[in-house]
């Protein structure tokens, strides 16, 4: 996804996802590789279905303050979704065009966390003590772009960072990365016959290198059928700590998704089909999977 003319959400998606574009290799290798087939013609005619963040549920912090970029610039708040095991609640924002991504916000639910945990983070987010979005002069597009970016604690320390990663992979996730964009997704279903199926986009991804979560297998599919999701597993990212460690931990990766035609609207010709003649929104079981594309589960095995 590029986006390039000067309107403020353009620039903002850009300023995401230029960085982002750097640091996951999968996003290269796979852009390359679609263009190198004649899937596209560049990266600007990849459909992105979804951008997600994750978040900390504390007080000035989390979905609370984080959706209030999004709101800003004519997303609708809309499904919620709790993840019991992971501890995590999570909302999705439809956008104010089409051809915008959706995005999909979640945030731990700290409080359910051991006394141990909590207090690591808190440790780190006590100096917080004001909403930091409502510091941010939303209106301007450069400003937003950094925030996504901007350290918003102290660098945590590597032995707090594996105390967090025992317990919650998510929670150590976040207490480094912050608020960096952990994915961005592919619509399968734009692509041209032949890999506009997950079945065989999958094949195609494994071709050329790109290592795929499996927990839940590799196609996760929603009750319903119509929503069916792969992603990539995250690639390593060289992280440096507060005492001067360097590890490698897990970084963000690619997702894959694949919306089916809603049954009332089946018989619409195929050039005439659009965002809103598709299966909307998210489902539970789905990503509660992807959410382990950055778990030691996927990325050491």
């Amino acid at each position: 996804m590029k986006l390039t003319s000067d309107r403020p959400l353009d620039k903002i998606f850009d300023a995401l996802f230029t960085p982002y574009s750097e640091r996951v290799p999968d996003v290269k290798r796979i852009t390359a590789a679609m263009v190198d087939r004649g899937l596209v013609a560049d990266q600007s005619e990849i459909i992105n279905d979804h951008v997600a963040f994750r978040t900390l549920g504390l007080p000035h912090l989390g979905i609370n303050s984080f959706e209030k970029i999004f709101l800003h610039y004519g997303y609708e708040k809309r499904d919620h979704y709790f993840f019991e095991s992971k501890r995590l609640d999570a909302y999705w924002y439809a956008p104010p065009e089409p051809h915008y991504p959706r995005a999909f916000i979640s945030e731990l639910r700290v409080q359910d966390l051991s006394t141990q945990s909590q207090s690591i983070i808190q440790k780190y987010v006590d100096s917080t003590n004001q909403d930091p979005v409502d510091d941010l002069d939303l209106d301007d597009p450069v400003a937003v772009g950094e925030f996504f970016h901007k350290p918003l604690w102290d660098l945590v320390c590597y032995s707090d960072y594996k105390a967090l990663l025992e317990e919650s992979e998510y929670a150590a996730w976040v207490i480094y990365n912050r608020y960096y964009l952990n994915h961005y997704t592919i619509s399968v279903h734009e692509l041209p016959d032949g890999y506009d199926r997950l079945e065989s986009f999958n094949i195609f991804l494994k071709d050329i290198g790109v290592k795929l979560n499996d927990s839940g297998g590799e196609i996760k599919v929603s009750p319903d059928g119509l929503l069916r999701q792969t992603s990539s597993v995250a690639g390593k990212v060289t992280a440096s700590f507060s005492g001067g460690e360097t590890e490698e931990i897990a970084g963000s990766y690619v997702e894959f998704a694949e919306r089916s035609v809603l049954p009332h609207f089946v018989g619409i010709d195929y050039t005439e089909i659009g965002r809103e003649h598709r299966r909307d929104g998210f489902a539970t079981g789905n990503a509660d999977k992807i959410f382990e594309s950055t778990y030691t589960t996927q990325t050491e095995r």
